[in-house]
């Protein structure tokens, strides 16, 4: 079985499907991956066995310019999108039994799975781009939603008409030109009637409500054994489980000035630091940090006091899973979601806005730093399912849930 996969975005994006891709190989299948042709995705690939075919230009470059993409730009990005999506899919994709959609919303993936009459998934890293009735919907380019509407069935009709409005021309002049009927609902087409949650259960619940589908797999990791370096390992031993503090792949400026806050309270309390450099390269300097680049988040995390992070996905599972209370400061996209389920769960504090005052950042690392947190964490990371990308690779091979 060969089953292709694809996405558009950061490495939180790609580690997921990485973790997928992985498991199937360790199943016996083919696995291969359209994404932008980043080196670091490359790499990361490259060490799992996984092919890469190149989507669109580099990433990274996109969101470290000076000017961070902007809701202006969407309508731009989602065309451009669909184009190199189609054009990789239909690439690589002619030889494959399945094609699985993920991320910024995949029209390109789920034409040409339809051109080339190969099995289509789109699958879902957080539960507000699924409707539902229980369910509030992202936000997205175009029109907001009204302040005082509480019936998230009238938010998720905005939702459809944002992503018509903004997928929709390029999806429909490409059909055109194949010769195919234009498609009205752009959203339900490139969802399908049963999408994907790669989600945990606990950390990320999909509320069930009658008429509303979705197949809950669980989260996708990347089986990881690497040992943490010596150096590393050395500071850790050396004194009490510092707070690690870490924005992933966000290097604008809110991230740095969010970082520098959470770095001054950790300080402020006495605590010691590990700070990863991630995409706005952090750091600090001084004897009570440590500055760390790739590393084995699930081993690094189950030594930390607390995590401060910006709340993807990939790293809310990682650090909830390590039984480590997390601060959550939140930038974009899902990222607020993630932190209002870290509140919600007990295990730990999330904060409202990208760019936390220092007296904020000291009041939610309190509550971190509380006993009583640090129980609530270590009793939900011992419900969360870690195998989420080995049901769906079975789902996949046996052909299920389609």
């Amino acid at each position: 079985m060969r089953v292709l996969m694809t996405t558009f975005g950061s490495r939180g994006d790609v580690e997921p499907i990485a973790g997928l891709a992985a498991e199937l190989r360790a199943r016996g299948a083919e696995a291969v991956v359209c994404a932008p042709p980043d080196e670091e995705f490359r790499q990361r690939l490259d060490g799992l066995g996984v092919e890469l075919v190149p989507m669109g230009e580099p990433v990274r470059p996109q969101l470290s310019g000076d000017r961070p993409p902007s809701t202006a730009d969407a309508p731009r990005r989602a065309a451009g999108l669909v184009e190199s999506q189609f054009a990789a899919v239909m690439r690589a994709g002619a030889d494959c039994d399945a094609v699985i959609g993920t991320g910024l919303p995949p029209a390109g993936a789920a034409l040409a799975a339809e051109r080339l009459g190969v099995r289509y998934v789109c699958a879902a890293f957080v539960p507000g781009v699924i409707p539902s009735p229980l369910v509030r919907p992202l936000a997205r380019p175009g029109r907001p939603y009204p302040a005082d509407e509480t019936d998230n069935l009238v938010l998720w009709d905005i939702d459809a008409a944002n992503i018509r409005d903004l997928y929709g021309p390029a999806l429909n002049a490409h059909r055109a030109a194949l010769g195919l009927d234009p498609v009205e609902d752009v959203r339900g087409y490139i969802l399908t009637d049963r999408p994907w949650l790669a989600t945990d259960p606990v950390l990320g619940p999909w509320p069930e409500a009658p008429g509303y589908a979705a197949v809950q797999t669980g989260a996708w990791f990347v089986p990881d054994e690497r040992p943490l370096p010596e150096d590393l390992e050395a500071f850790l031993d050396a004194g009490d489980p510092p707070v690690y503090v870490g924005f992933g792949s966000m290097p604008w400026k809110n991230g740095r000035e969010a970082a520098e806050a959470a770095v001054a309270a950790v300080r402020a309390q006495g605590r010691r630091l590990v700070v990863s450099r991630g995409w706005a390269d952090l750091g600090a300097t001084g004897g009570d940090c440590f500055a760390v680049g790739e590393s084995n988040h699930r081993k690094l995390f189950a030594r930390m006091a607390a995590v401060v992070h910006h709340g993807g996905a990939g790293t809310t599972h990682k650090a909830a899973a390590a039984g480590a209370p997390q601060v959550v400061v939140p930038q974009i996209a899902d990222q607020p979601y993630w932190a209002g389920r870290v509140a919600a769960l007990g295990i730990g504090a999330g904060h409202d806005g990208p760019v936390p005052t220092f007296d904020a950042m000291t009041a939610a690392l309190e509550t971190a730093l509380a006993p009583e947190t640090k129980a609530r964490a270590v009793e939900v990371a011992g419900r969360m399912r870690t195998d989420g990308a080995a049901r769906t690779a079975e789902l996949l091979i046996e052909g299920r849930a389609a």
